[in-house]
């Protein structure tokens, strides 16, 4: 069995999310659209922002769509790899510091 759950052919389909609640999804694309183009940011980097949130949320169609998207501004693979790493460290160190609530409830129970 080769299928996979996500396919490659689904993001495609993505213009056509607001199928079913046509205001809501024409309300999402002019706040998508408003906050991936340039602004006080570039393209170039709100493509790699988003490439890097794609990675961190484990989003297959956003991963494709953001590294073809950064390989069209020229982004380089060693500048995708550096933002996704900086990625990692933000969810290794947001995961860690939740440790406070472990040990909060330790230190109570010691004393």
């Amino acid at each position: 069995m080769s299928r996979q759950y996500y396919e490659t052919d689904d993001l495609q389909d993505f213009p056509n999310i607001a199928e079913y609640a046509s205001r809501q999804g024409e309300k999402f694309f002019e706040y998508y659209d408003a906050a991936t183009s340039a602004g006080k940011l570039t393209e170039r980097e709100k493509s790699l922002i988003a490439l890097t949130v794609a990675t961190v949320r484990h989003c297959p169609y956003c991963i494709d769509a953001y590294t073809n998207k950064c390989l069209s501004l020229g982004v380089g693979h060693d500048e995708m790899m550096e933002a996704i790493h900086v990625g990692a460290a933000m969810v290794a160190g947001d995961t860690l510091v939740h440790a406070t609530q472990m040990r909060k409830i330790v230190k109570k129970k010691e004393m």
